[in-house]
């Protein structure tokens, strides 16, 4: 593909910030993130990445994406750390923006969420149960009880924001 300008290029951040407002939005009022918006986004930004760096470049790009965030979210999942939305929107995220950019995004929403639990942990008097089920999956490698649920499509989307804002 050419280094010219691409007028589909300015798009993609907007775009992306639309997807994880819209999934924050639907975490916090219904505790999930629906299929339609994780699936849609992931399918539509297939073509785009095509439009921005030709069809083999682009399906790599959208496919690595796609397999960066999905797989470095998918541990949290299985020790129900996060629910699968979250794992499919960081997915998501990762086919509109690459592999770096769904890596960088992935670090800087495990520190949100993190500080972001353990304060909701403290708050609600919690912190030391909180302490013992991250002992217990350390030291054993399996989930533990919750000690509550956050909407984490939140800190998704704080992530993503932070780190697109930062990237410009």
């Amino acid at each position: 593909m050419s280094t010219e300008f691409n007028p589909l290029a300015p798009l993609v951040g907007p775009c992306v910030i639309a997807l994880v407002l819209t999934a924050a939005a639907t975490d916090i009022q219904w505790r999930r993130i629906p299929n339609w918006l994780t699936f849609g986004a992931w399918l539509l930004a297939w073509p785009v990445q095509i439009c921005l760096h030709g069809f083999q470049a682009g399906t790599w790009t959208w496919a690595l994406g796609w397999l960066t965030g999905f797989f470095l979210f998918l541990p949290f999942y299985l020790l129900r750390g996060m629910a699968a939305g979250d794992v499919k929107l960081i997915a998501a995220v990762g086919a509109w923006l690459g592999a770096g950019m769904a890596l960088r995004i992935t670090l800087a929403t495990f520190v949100l969420g993190g500080l972001w639990g353990i304060a909701a942990a403290i708050r609600s008097g919690q912190g030391r149960q909180l302490f013992e089920s991250v002992t217990g999956v350390v030291r054993t490698g399996r989930g533990m009880p919750s000690v509550g649920t956050l909407p984490y499509g939140v800190a998704i989307a704080a992530g993503t924001v932070g780190m697109l804002f930062m990237s410009v």
